[in-house]
């Protein structure tokens, strides 16, 4: 079995009216399947606004094989973020448990510009209270923010926090100050990119235990779809290339990252 721990199934969606505020996706479930097909068993959701955590509890809620994430992106806050918090709050306290597994995808994004840091650090702490207080993982964005991100974690460092690193893109120094802080690193797609020596030598060495496999779908697809939409069944092609990296049998990889993934999310 594999799992995808990070895919925006609304982001894949067929929408009947695209210049309509109210959408209609057509085919989660033949997406849902055509992974199935490739042995991935269960997919996470992941929201970034409030829009796509609706849609992804929905989905948690109708697909037994998937769960959710609720949070806000970095890039996706809003002057009324406080009421974006509490509308993450009555989510999870009006969902059935067991279908909401992660806080996130929230974050530090230095990236794209103009950012509002002391904005993305409030936000991100909200996100993070969130997380402990309903005993969740936390699924971290953090783009040419690594010491910021690491120093948002450091507030926390007696507490129970966890969770994965998502899209793991920095050096081998952050890698372990992440493991450090109880956060696997989340592998996709970029591990595949021709030029992403770094991340490939990361994966090579460090133990199997510090990964779990993710997609990040519909973006970031291996190599060979580049410049095409990510999917979920390409789990699969990910979970191969990393055992030939490695020099290791495919099903170690697959059974190591889903027990793995299994313990961050506590998925049945």
């Amino acid at each position: 079995m594999l799992i995808d721990t990070h895919c925006h199934l609304m982001m894949m969606q067929t929408f009947k009216n695209p210049s309509s505020s109210n959408h209609f996706p057509t085919d989660a479930e033949n997406i849902i399947r055509a992974a199935e097909q490739e042995e991935v068993k269960k997919l996470i959701d992941v929201g970034t606004n409030i829009q796509e955590s609706l849609y992804a509890v929905q989905n948690a809620c109708t697909y037994a094989t998937v769960y959710a994430a609720i949070g806000i992106h970095p890039c996706d806050i809003t002057a009324d973020w406080h009421t974006s918090i509490a509308t993450l709050k009555n989510l999870f306290n009006t969902t059935q448990p067991g279908r909401i597994v992660a806080i996130g995808e929230c974050g530090i994004d230095l990236y794209h510009q103009p950012a509002d840091l002391l904005l993305q650090q409030k936000v991100f702490h909200a996100q993070i209270e969130l997380a402990l207080s309903y005993q969740l993982p936390l699924i971290i964005h953090s783009r040419n923010a690594a010491r910021e991100t690491l120093d948002c974690l450091d507030k926390y460092q007696h507490t129970s926090l966890h969770g994965v690193m998502h899209c793991f893109s920095y050096d081998r120094d952050v890698a372990h100050e992440a493991l450090a802080r109880k956060f696997a690193l989340g592998i996709g797609g970029t591990v595949t990119y021709p030029k992403n020596n770094e991340l490939r030598d990361i994966v090579r060495t460090l133990p199997l235990s510090s990964f779990v496999l993710e997609t990040d779908a519909p973006f970031l697809p291996p190599q060979p779809w580049r410049g095409q939409q990510n999917h979920p069944k390409y789990i699969r092609a990910i979970a191969q290339y990393i055992a030939e990296l490695r020099n290791e049998s495919f099903d170690v990889i697959a059974s190591t990252t889903t027990e793995t993934a299994l313990h961050i999310f506590q998925l049945t």
